[in-house]
């Protein structure tokens, strides 16, 4: 562990000086050592200098893992530029917007998604937009002197990340060099790393799942493993292969895994631990007994450096307790303390670290005033806690759906499916799934003379929605329920899911 919770762009240069052989990630194609890292990244950093980025400008990256892209977050951050980034999923309207709220001074993005890009240009087009190709040309350049970076403010922006709102457009949250250092800390304490383990890593580093990844060899003499994304079918191979100790869980990826046919490599795949967010209570068992790993749950958000809550003594169904620059309350909605087991909203204050909470949304002064108050930060989540100080999640308290570790909002969905040329009104609501958190139900109001196909309405959502923002649920109901203020009454909407068409069938 690092003695002082600063930034993470120090340690990495003193690391690679220090141990340049040492190997810091392996990907399928090859190993990346310190010194391959530490060069490649200052190759990168020179030509987003070439290319106009100066200190404070932001740099989009819509890329799949790859070498390219890790050396990216260290590029970026040796130009002390911000980072945007992308899921590689995104499109449409929803991609328009972040890259028009974020208006990057550089969008690099893998040669296959440029055309899905182009479809933004009206917003875009104040950016300048490279490949992957181009980078990695750079890359492999010798990399030119670059200038010291002069501000080593630890709480200086980061990235902007954008996670999906509750009633409106996604958020950009301005995450620090110390979030991002912080986040890293509380995965070795989740984890329990010793030297010499491997992180098996399938989670794309444009989420903050994998981009705090990149503090743990800094921390601890350990590899990453990355792939390119979660396979179910040879996901045990693939550890086995990279020789892992330990595997990451997000949603639904433990329920994914006990639905695979029983395998020899069941219990000879060599992982110690099993760390994530995510697992239901009657998930737990079942998946340590027939994998022989013990679960260690945890919960944050990125505003709160990505994990507040870890559980580190293994009480089944809760996610523990704070890390230990965070403290924990259960309030009621009317602000007062929740007794008990009482369930409310879960609010976060920090005990030595004040910079371990986001400082805001990028140029959204209302959200930012709504989840920062008295130094805290309100989450929007139910949870509550046990005698012992044991937390237990229950879910949002938003209109949103928690779908495949990622959270869709209504707005979001709802925003293109009311485009469609038949439908007046629509609703989203989260329902439960069979694999992972929830699934969306899309209900659909005809417009006047006009019928609605659900077959035909999801094929026309496709290309302008992400796959885990598309409706698994369809609909068409001829009026819905309002209040006098002509809201919809969403918690009269059925949750059943035999009542709907269902994208599963369709497949």
């Amino acid at each position: 562990m690092f003695e002082r919770y600063d930034g993470f762009l120090p340690a990495f240069t003193t690391k690679a000086a220090a141990e340049p052989t040492r190997v810091f990630a392996r990907f399928p194609e090859r190993a990346i050592t310190f010194h391959d890292l530490d060069r490649m990244s200052s190759a990168l950093a020179g030509w987003l200098v070439a290319r106009g980025v100066t200190a404070g400008d932001r740099v989009a990256l819509m890329m799949r893992n790859n070498p390219v892209s890790l050396a990216s977050l260290f590029a970026i951050a040796k130009a002390d530029a911000v980072w945007v980034p992308v899921n590689v999923a995104a499109r449409g309207d929803n991609l328009a917007y972040i890259l028009g709220h974020a208006a990057p001074t550089l969008i690099v993005s893998d040669d296959n998604l440029l055309e899905t890009i182009a479809a933004a240009a009206d917003v875009a087009s104040a950016s300048r937009i490279a490949s992957a190709t181009e980078a990695e040309t750079a890359m492999n350049a010798p990399p030119p002197a670059l200038p010291a970076v002069t501000n080593s403010d630890p709480d200086r922006p980061y990235a902007i990340m954008y996670t999906s709102g509750t009633t409106g457009r996604p958020k950009g949250v301005i995450v620090s060099h110390r979030m991002l250092r912080l986040s890293g800390e509380a995965v070795a304490l989740i984890s329990a790393t010793r030297p010499g383990d491997v992180m098996f890593m399938w989670e794309p580093l444009f989420h903050i799942g994998g981009a705090q990844m990149i503090i743990l060899p800094l921390i601890s003499s350990v590899e990453l493993a990355l792939v390119e994304r979660f396979s179910a079918s040879q996901f045990w191979a693939q550890v086995k292969e990279a020789g892992a100790s330990h595997i990451h869980f997000l949603g639904g990826i433990l329920q994914i895994l006990l639905k695979q046919p029983p395998g020899p490599l069941d219990r000879t795949h060599g992982v110690r631990v099993a760390w994530g967010g995510g697992c239901p209570r009657e998930v737990w068992r079942p998946f340590e007994e027939r994998f022989g790993i013990p679960i260690r749950e945890c919960y944050g958000m990125t505003e709160c450096s990505s994990i507040t809550t870890a559980n580190l003594d293994g009480t089944l169904g809760s996610v523990g307790k704070p890390v230990p620059w965070f403290e924990v309350a259960i309030h009621r909605a009317d602000g007062s303390q929740a007794n008990g087991e009482e369930q409310g909203e879960i609010v976060v204050t920090t005990t030595t670290r004040p910079g371990a909470l986001t400082c805001g949304y990028l140029d959204n002064p209302e959200a930012t005033g709504n989840a920062l108050r008295n130094g805290a930060f309100h989450t929007g989540d139910l949870g509550s806690l046990d005698a012992a100080g044991n937390m237990y999640f229950h879910g949002r308290m938003s209109d949103s759906a928690r779908v495949r570790g990622e959270n869709v909002s209504a707005f979001e969905v709802e925003s293109v499916a009311s485009k469609h040329p038949s439908v007046e009104d629509c609703a989203m609501i989260p329902v439960a799934a069979e694999i992972g958190e929830q699934d969306i139900k899309l209900f659909v109001k005809p417009k006047a003379g006009a019928t609605i196909d659900p077959a035909e309405l999801s094929v026309w959502l496709k290309p302008q929605l992400a796959p885990y923002q598309r409706p698994r649920y369809i609909a068409v109901i001829a009026e819905f329920e309002r209040t006098a203020s002509q809201r919809i009454m969403k918690h009269q909407l059925s949750k059943r899911t035999d009542d709907a068409w269902d994208g599963a069938d369709a497949k």
